[in-house]
Parts: structure tokens; sequence; C-alpha cells
């Protein structure tokens, strides 16, 4: 019997099982991928494993639908935040997280003992190419430009950019003519991307605003995608096409980001929410 408690952030939904006290002889990947099956287990688009860490207050592993291991997830990592704050595994508003892509540091907003907002630093996005990675032809590292893509005789114009895990944002006028079931199927298992990739379409709504539909590795279609929303920010910026600090509205619900490009390191900002606990005899 695996106690757990279900979680979501812009429709993003976690199953959080807390390792200091759950023992089980599965592999997380065999566990992920029966858990997260909408059918037959608790249904969700990952499992995020607690462990003990020596760098860190926790460490945060993070399995997708597939058992396939994430770097990172920004909707991920701002459930658990408010998941160890109200279960009183952190007593401080402000602490680390230890992650595959690194350290980084949660701050909360508090009121009534519950969390109703988190700030993550992200860290720094990549752009070389082969720290992506990208593998594009006679070229090996780069920073961010024009990728062309070919999809089913359409031809897309992306930019690859790694968040702790690749990204592949889009830019179209009109979302609604995106068959993302199929066009973000192919765009994941393009050639050019050996470890596959997320894929964002992105439309800019105006200098404050982006709206973002997007398709996960190893998931599919999800309602969001704190990653995402960070790529798709940061593209959205460098090129100029809003400022510096923006809303992204998600089929799920929003977040705020901000991106200085000095410093190169962004922040991820918005609300988490408990879906309800449980226990699964597997």
């Amino acid at each position: 019997m695996i106690s757990f408690c279900k979680m979501q952030a812009t429709g993003n939904d976690f199953i959080i099982i807390n390792c200091l006290t759950e023992k089980f002889r599965f592999s997380y990947s065999n566990l992920s991928k029966f858990l997260c099956n909408r059918k037959y287990g608790v249904g969700a688009d990952g499992v995020i494993f607690i462990e003990n860490s020596n760098i860190a207050e926790y460490k945060m592993r993070i399995f997708n639908q597939d058992g396939t291991e994430a770097g990172m997830c920004g909707n991920g990592i701002r459930c658990l935040g408010k998941y160890l704050y109200e279960e009183g595994l952190v007593n401080v508003k402000k602490f680390k997280i230890e992650t595959l892509s690194g350290i980084k540091e949660l701050e909360l907003t508090v009121e009534n003992k519950t969390v109703t907002y988190i700030k993550v630093d992200m860290g720094n996005p990549i752009f070389e190419y082969n720290k992506i990675p990208v593998i594009f032809p006679n070229v090996m590292e780069k920073e961010i430009e024009n990728l062309k893509i070919e999809v089913n005789n359409k031809e897309y114009i992306g930019f690859p950019i790694s968040m702790g895990n690749p990204h592949f944002v889009v830019f179209e006028d009109d979302l609604q003519n995106i068959d993302i079931e199929k066009e973000g199927n192919v765009i994941e298992n393009y050639k050019y991307f050996p470890n596959k990739t997320n894929v964002e379409f992105v439309k800019v709504i105006n200098k404050n605003k982006i709206k973002m539909i997007v398709w996960e590795r190893g998931v599919g279609r999800t309602l969001g995608c704190g990653t995402g929303a960070c790529a798709a920010a940061v593209a959205s910026i460098l090129k100029k096409f809003t400022n510096s600090e923006i809303i992204v509205e998600l089929e799920g619900g929003f977040v705020k980001i901000k991106y200085d490009i000095e410093s190169n390191s962004i922040i991820l900002m918005g609300n988490a929410d408990k879906v309800y606990r449980g226990k699964i005899d597997i």
C-alpha cells in the first residue's frame, strides 16, 4: 500500500510520493507508468518522488507518464514546494530543492498556513545546440536562431531552448488550427532532437502576454508546462516580441515569468493546488 498526494498546477497534474516514509520494491519508472495511467492507475502527467539531499532541503525526482525521467518540471516543483511546507517537512518560506538540472530556490507566499503563491528561480536558459541537445547538420554549438522543421508538408520555424529539459518554441498566429496531437508528436521525435523535445506553439497577444499550447515529451498534450512557459517567455523576450516580465496563458491557467537578459536568469511564478490524498494497493 502506497500513500500519495495528487496535486496540480495550471492543469498539469502530479502524484507526489514521500520516499522518506514510503518503501516499495518497484522501480520509479515502472511505478510511474502504472500510477499515471488514467484508466488503471491514479492518473497524472507525472510522478514526483521526494528523497533526501546532501546539498538542499530535499531532492525531487520526476518521471513522466511513459516512465522516462525528466531533468526539471516548473509546475511540478511548485506543487512540491506547497506540499513540503503544508506537510511540515519545511518550516521556512525560502528553501532549495535539488533536481537533475541543478538546485532550484523556492520562495513561498503563505496565508493562514496555506501556500497561495510560489516563486521558483529556474536558473539559466541554455541556448547552445550541443547542450540542449540539438543535432543539426554541420552545427554542433550555436546560439538561438531559427530552426526549420517540416511536418506533414508544412514548415515550422522554431527556437530550441533548454530549461533543464529540451524545448522547441514555435510562434503561430492561429493556435486553433494547430493539430497538436499529430504535429507535436512528430516534432517531439524529430531527428534533430536526440533526447526528444517538448514543443510549444505560442501566440503573442501583446507586449505583456503570450498564449501557449504544449506537447510534452514523454506525456503528450497537457494543459500546462512550467518549463515550457519559461522557454516560450525567453524566446518572446529575446525576439523583442514582449517585455521582460509577462503573463503566459496556458490551457489550464496562468503563470507569470520574469527574465533578466543580462544575468540570463528566469523566475517562474504561480500557484498550485492539492487535489486529494489517497492510498493504492500495488
